[in-house]
Formats: C-alpha cells, structure tokens, sequence
C-alpha cells in the first residue's frame, strides 16, 4: 500500500493493517520529512485519543491529513503509533 499527496509517496508498506476502512501503516514506513505535529486531538470511543500530523510536500502544506494513537485503548493495541490518512490523500496499493 502507498499513501500519496501532492505526487509525493508519504508512506509504503506491505503491512498495512484496516480498520473502518482506513489502511493504519507501520509508523517506520512513514517518510518522515513530509509530517508536521499538530496540536489537534480527537477521542475514538473505541480506540482512544488520536494526535494528528500536516503533511508537507512540494511547499503545500494540507492540516491534519494523517492521525495515529499514540496510547491506543486495549482494543485498538494493534494500531498503536500506526499512521492513517485521509483529507485527499490518496492510499493505493
């Protein structure tokens, strides 16, 4: 799978895991130099609190695009720390 913004791959691997629809890559496949932290969370009843990312790429800056649990509840312990996509960012394998 490959997360693409901008004509630009954020992240690629072949270990993706999907939960409610949304591909969660392993955080070591995201290239790094394309996120910012933002200060931006929200709370999943299930999975716990998300932190989000900007991506950068090419001088474009696009808010909040990715997200992850950096403290996933017990149920969602498989995607702790994976990163997810969305907001135009294109996921494709």
């Amino acid at each position: 799978m490959k997360a693409i913004w901008n004509n630009t791959i954020i992240a690629e691997s072949d270990e993706t895991k999907t939960v409610e629809n949304n591909h969660y890559f392993p955080a070591e496949s995201v290239k790094r130099e394309y996120l910012q932290k933002s200060n931006s969370h929200t709370r999943c009843p299930w999975k716990g609190k998300a932190s989000y990312y900007h991506i950068k790429a090419k001088g474009d800056v696009i808010k909040d695009a990715a997200w992850y649990y950096p403290q996933a509840s017990h149920a969602a312990r498989p995607i702790e720390n994976y990163v997810a996509f969305w907001k135009g960012v294109e996921v494709t394998g």
